[in-house]
């Protein structure tokens, strides 16, 4: 098998340095099914760690269905390549290439429009190649009217996971499943049919609108729904006493504060980029900055646990984790539908609960949020 390499300045632990590692490698089929991985103590001795450490990292594989283990048979590859356990982890690492790629192209400078151009042209060149080889392509259509299962790709928010537990009790033979690959995650999950919804909150540093211009260039002539759920305030998470007296974004360069942050995708993580480039602050003067988590709640736990200083998040996530908290952005969290899915059976229980007033209550009660114009809807193609 390929082999597998420990950063020790890395922020995560090395038994999930060893989990990540074989899930990728299975994911891009470097790892087959039937596959053997080294024993317990050969890839200790060969990462020169703990052999309790390899264990804990087989363990968590097991559990996650990637790898069995047998007695007297070693650990063993068990996913297979239509696994969805298998296809979910290769449409996650497909979603975060491009999503690495797209930001870089903003950081830089280029417009949504100049990168969504970019892209389609170089996928419509690459298909035409590829047709010319004799193969043909097809989108798959979405068949929400059929199914029971929402599939629901986007950015962390609290109000989105009490809107999807609202619809679980409410409608319970509806199935939800959802995948926090971040705001842009979300829209190619839409623009590749992957998803039935995504609930994003981007903001376009040349308009200052949130979520309308990455609609528009993402999803190129697609009519769509743009449901809002909510306003929301991002601000700086820190410990409750404020040890570090952190003022502002201006003190996340300074050596002494570490921070944790937003994976790449995220709109969390597109905002904060986008604040430290107006202030001059690189992600190099940033520590701690390459450190991602997925979550608003995650990264708030990491701060309350003392793992690191400060984190951008929301307010309700800080609330949640008992916190610090300093605002300092409103930004609108708005759910992205493809008409058909809009005027769907499927998604109209979970509709009728943002129209709700009931609901409203239950957001705004969850502190943070503005949910006075929550489900507003606007069409747009």
């Amino acid at each position: 098998m390929a082999s597998i390499h420990l950063d020790d300045t890395a922020q995560a632990p090395l038994y999930k340095q060893i989990v990540e590692q074989v899930k990728q490698l299975v994911a891009t089929t470097e790892l087959q099914p039937g596959e053997r991985l080294p024993t317990v103590r050969e890839l200790a001795h060969s990462l020169r760690i703990s052999p309790g450490t390899v264990v804990r990292a087989y363990l968590e594989l097991e559990q996650e269905r990637i790898v069995v283990s047998r007695r007297g048979g070693g650990t063993i590859v068990s996913a297979v390549a239509d696994d969805p356990h298998v296809l979910k982890m290769r449409q996650e690492r497909l979603s975060n290439l491009v999503s690495s790629h797209i930001l870089e192209a903003l950081s830089l400078g280029y417009r949504p429009d100049e990168v969504g151009a970019a892209f389609s042209m170089h996928l419509a060149r690459w298909r035409e190649g590829r047709q010319g080889e004799g193969e043909t392509f097809g989108s798959r259509k979405a068949k929400v009217d059929t199914r029971n299962t929402i599939v629901l790709v986007g950015s962390h928010d609290l109000a989105l996971n009490l809107l999807v537990t609202q619809l679980k009790h409410e409608t319970p033979d509806i199935n939800v499943e959802v995948s926090y690959a971040g705001s842009l995650g979300g829209l190619i999950a839409l623009q590749e049919e992957r998803a039935d919804l995504a609930g994003i909150h981007l903001l376009d540093e040349e308009t200052g609108q949130y979520n309308y211009p990455y609609v528009k260039h993402i999803l190129p002539g697609r009519e769509v729904a743009i449901v809002h759920l909510a306003y929301r305030v991002q601000g700086l998470m820190f410990t409750s006493s404020n040890p570090k007296q952190i003022r502002g974004l201006e003190d996340l360069r300074r050596p002494d504060v570490t921070i944790v942050n937003r994976q790449k995708g995220s709109g969390t993580r597109v905002l904060l980029d986008l604040k430290l480039r107006q202030q001059g602050i690189s992600p190099s003067e940033t520590k701690g900055y390459e450190r991602e988590l997925d979550t608003h709640l995650a990264v708030a736990t990491a701060i309350a646990r003392g793992e690191a200083d400060v984190g951008l998040g929301i307010e309700a996530a800080a609330r949640q984790c008992d916190i610090g908290f300093l605002p300092l952005f409103r930004e609108r969290y708005d759910l992205v539908i493809p008409i058909a899915n809009y005027r769907s059976q499927l998604l109209s229980p979970l509709l009728r609960i943002v129209a709700s007033d009931d609901f409203r209550k239950v957001v705004t009660d969850a502190g943070g949020y503005d949910a006075s114009q929550m489900g507003t809807t606007t069409f747009c193609n």
